[in-house]
């Protein structure tokens, strides 16, 4: 009975250390926790934040711009419309 025993308890534990072959050490998630991954992620979120601000400073410029003409074109109407008023 003994040695029915001795031979089935290696095959247990056999067993049991090749299902523990297949698991990780690390805990679920541990890549995101690491240090490179940190600062991965956040210079990929540095430089969307970069390129979002410069879109929206692009976007205000061309804004600017579009009413610096606009207000030249109504400056210009204005002084067209003064000097019509003077001459009659």
């Amino acid at each position: 009975m003994l040695a029915h025993l001795a031979r089935r308890g290696p095959s247990v534990s056999r067993t049991a250390l090749v299902g523990r072959r297949y698991t990780s050490s690390a805990k679920e998630g541990s890549v995101a926790q690491s240090k490179g991954f940190n600062k991965k992620e956040k210079a990929h979120e540095d430089e969307y934040a970069r390129r979002h601000e410069a879109e929206l400073l692009r976007k205000l410029k061309a804004e600017i711009e579009s009413k610096k003409q606009e207000l030249a074109d109504l400056e210009n109407k204005h002084a067209e419309t003064s000097a019509k008023a003077e001459s009659k």
